[in-house]
């Protein structure tokens, strides 16, 4: 018998194949399956920290942006779990991190095309289809969509440290509770920096606690209207048709209208820190020390001892910091699957060395234009600030389904612009056209 050929094969299941998975879900025509080498769903579990909150509206969960009549929609979620109202009147300024996690789980317990244990061992060429190998099998497919998340960005000097001394944020609700240390140095000044600090006061109250940041202080997500817009598909529509040294530039200066702060976690943060001063019973162990404007440049294990040499960016001069343990918020990295390196080659790559994706968010490779390679949270520099974030998940779901469909499923058209951003843009340009244009060529 000839084996089953998929329209498309999903690798990795976190938010993003899984928006994937739930649009085509209604969709009988098309014959999707996704995989996951671990047993189950998961999304962050190690940063699934208390009081931990999204920076994302609800309504931009995996599907409503596109197909708010879907049944895996936030708003079906809770009135699911019987939560709706009680959700309403809890007047959240941001949806806790657990809770949207728990969403997510919801999802991928409903959908069929999920397959977990599955662990991806290569991806080639067969003439007009993938073939997908895994430890026990092989699957085939038209088409693959590759969403299997960033490996987390350890410091150079960190990385000869071992992993109970140093370790990155994303193992946070893991250590955490366990770090005996009394002197631990946080290093970013991102959201995932302040979560752990703001972790840190409950779970280890008489530990001194030093939060390292490069920037030049705590800054607070730029999260205000016309920010925002740089959310939006018809920003990424302009965004992508920049010459590349545009792009690099635009996101480079557009950092904290993702990775800031939110202004609720400093405020918290802020009135700690001033209610400790004012508490008799902190000591000196209790302290905590803010440092902006900081870069470690190495580190150097001295017994039980970690001592950090810092440039200080403020004075320019250099400060040597003794701690016993070190949380890594240090962020996430692009890397190739090991299971797409026999097709390296084929690839086209920026400058930063990252894939270069077309307009539908498929690879631009030298194969055949039916056979196409979709990458989700790799096109930072060539789709947007956005492109990473929750924000557009259901958006670029909906591109993907309406190429591989080559028709108009989902209504893409983008409404009339608020921001002008380029000289030469259409006040309404037909994006679901684009999509049926760009899935033909």
């Amino acid at each position: 018998m000839s084996p089953e050929v998929l329209d498309l094969a999903g690798i990795g299941i976190g938010p993003f194949n899984l928006s994937l998975a739930a649009q085509l879900d209604p969709i009988p025509e098309l014959k999707a399956r996704f995989f996951d080498t671990r047993s189950a769903f998961a999304w962050h579990p190690g940063m699934l920290l208390p009081g931990a909150q999204m920076q994302t509206s609800i309504l931009k969960d995996l599907v409503t942006g596109t197909n708010p009549t879907s049944p895996w929609s936030f708003l079906s979620y809770l009135v699911a779990h019987k939560r709706f109202y009680q959700f309403i009147n809890a007047e959240y300024e941001a949806v806790p991190r657990r809770e949207f996690s728990d969403y997510l789980q919801w999802v991928a317990a409903g959908l069929s095309s999920l397959r977990f244990g599955a662990s991806v061992r290569e991806v080639t060429l067969k003439g007009d289809r993938f073939a997908i190998a895994f430890d026990g099998g092989r699957a085939y497919a038209r088409n693959v969509s590759i969403a299997v998340g960033k490996k987390p960005s350890v410091p150079e000097w960190a990385e000869r440290l071992p992993n109970e001394v140093a370790f990155h944020s994303n193992e946070a609700a893991r250590h955490l509770s366990s770090v005996s240390p009394q002197r631990i140095a946080v290093i970013g000044g991102g959201q995932s920096g302040a979560e752990i600090v703001d972790a840190l006061f409950d779970l280890k109250p008489s530990a001194s606690i030093c939060w390292i940041s490069r920037r030049p202080n705590f800054e607070p997500i730029d999260a205000t209207p016309f920010t925002n817009e740089l959310f939006s598909p018809g920003y990424m529509e302009c965004f992508h048709g920049l010459p590349e040294r545009l792009r690099l530039s635009h996101v480079r200066r557009q950092v904290l209208a993702s990775d800031g702060i939110s202004p609720a976690t400093l405020k918290k943060l802020y009135r700690r820190i001033y209610e400790r001063k004012l508490d008799p019973s902190h000591d000196k162990s209790g302290d905590i020390s803010l440092r902006p404007h900081r870069d470690v440049f190495s580190a150097e294990r001295r017994g039980k001892e970690v001592w950090l040499t810092i440039r200080n960016g403020f004075d320019e001069t250099t400060e040597v910091l003794v701690v016993d343990a070190i949380v890594l918020a240090t962020g996430y990295r692009f890397v190739l699957p090991d299971f797409f390196e026999s097709l390296r080659s084929r690839m086209s790559f920026n400058a930063l060395g990252e894939p270069v994706l077309q307009h539908d968010f498929s690879l631009s490779w030298d194969g055949p234009r039916e056979n196409r390679i979709f990458l989700m949270n790799a096109g930072r520099y060539s789709h947007g600030i956005a492109e990473p974030q929750l924000s557009l998940a259901a958006w670029r779901s909906a591109v993907i389904a309406n190429a591989l469909l080559g028709r108009r499923h989902f209504d893409l058209a983008i409404p009339d612009a608020m921001v002008q951003w380029g000289a030469g843009e259409r006040s309404s340009p037909s994006g679901s056209e684009a999509a049926v244009t760009y899935a033909a060529r």
